[in-house]
């Protein structure tokens, strides 16, 4: 059966990974994420292979254009480590679209020239800091000559999949003259976060390089308030802010990792007050088809019986607000 899901998705690991992985435990949450299992043929209702949407925004190759001030820029399908939960499976591997040949970067780099709405470019795929050196500080340089693009964000798992990649020449390969860079790290578990994966983000950092951090809330992972507390609490000491938690999407074959958004909310109605601000990040759900991401956290305020506003504390208590 594990030669089907290999015939059908991407399989790879790192060897900083596959140490993190403990072969005694049937249930380690690291080996859950990377290491393929049959339940991945399983299709559920409601799944479908471009869950967010992708495709209805791609007006040229490599492009994804879902809200006005921002694109994806899509460089490569390949990554350092395969996500057995990941929302681009169906494409990225071996077997995907592979990289962005030269000419459909030229035109996906001449589609943001040509819309002074573009703020943002964000750089992702695959795994764009698996790429060289060379052909990284190649796309900054080309981002840099476009005026109104400001900020430039790369989406990435390389830090904690393989920490020594992040060298000097990568580090340097990042800037972009006259632009704010950012670098998202994409963590799902406090043991990912080794004193390699920390050196790796502090090399990013002390560089000038902001790094945010997501992560997708998977069952058996992180589900658990002790467990996400203490990843949210390891991003920040690694100078990392949390920014994004993520509500399993509908990829096909992941059904045995998503929650139910009503378990996402009891999670971070836990971190609320348990942890410091900094830790808090937002819990959101890319809604199906494309057509958005939004927040979807516990609620805090309801009208009372008197029409003015209730508002609840961390511990569950309500207080009454004037909203006059």
């Amino acid at each position: 059966m594990l030669e089907r899901v290999a015939a059908r998705y991407a399989i790879a690991i790192t060897p900083a990974m596959a140490e993190l992985c403990d072969p005694r435990d049937r249930a380690d949450p690291i080996a859950r994420q990377f290491v393929p299992t049959n339940e991945e043929l399983v299709a559920t209702p409601g799944e479908r292979a471009d869950p967010i949407g992708d495709e209805a925004h791609t007006p040229v190759e490599g492009i994804v254009h879902r809200y006005a001030d921002r694109v994806l820029l899509k460089l490569t399908h390949s990554c350092a480590v395969y996500c057995r939960f990941c929302f681009r499976r169906e494409v990225v591997g071996p077997a995907g679209a592979g990289n962005l040949s030269p000419a459909a970067l030229e035109t996906a780099l001449a589609y943001i020239a040509a819309r002074p709405a573009i703020w943002e470019v964000i750089l992702t795929g695959g795994d764009p800091l698996i790429l060289s050196p060379r052909r990284l500080r190649a796309v900054m340089t080309s981002l840099s000559g476009i005026d109104h693009v400001k900020v430039v964000r790369l989406h990435t798992r390389v830090p904690v999949a393989d920490p020594a990649a992040v060298t000097g020449a990568l580090v340097d390969a990042l800037k972009c003259p006259g632009k704010a860079v950012y670098v998202a790290l994409h963590a799902n578990h406090p043991r990912e976060l080794t004193p390699a994966a920390r050196a790796a983000c502090a090399r990013l950092v002390d560089a000038g390089v902001p790094m945010i951090g997501q992560t997708v809330l998977l069952a058996g992972v992180n589900d658990d308030p002790e467990v996400l507390g203490a990843l949210m609490r390891g991003m920040v000491e690694s100078r990392v802010k949390p920014y994004y938690l993520h509500h399993g999407d509908l990829a096909p074959g992941t059904a045995h990792f998503r929650t139910r958004v009503a378990e996402g909310q009891t999670l971070m109605r836990s971190l609320r007050g348990a942890v410091s601000g900094l830790c808090q990040p937002t819990y959101v759900l890319d809604i199906p088809g494309g057509h958005g991401k939004v927040p979807i956290g516990p609620a805090y305020l309801s009208r009372g019986g008197d029409g003015g506003l209730e508002v609840e504390d961390p511990g569950g208590v309500l207080h009454a607000y004037p909203d006059d």
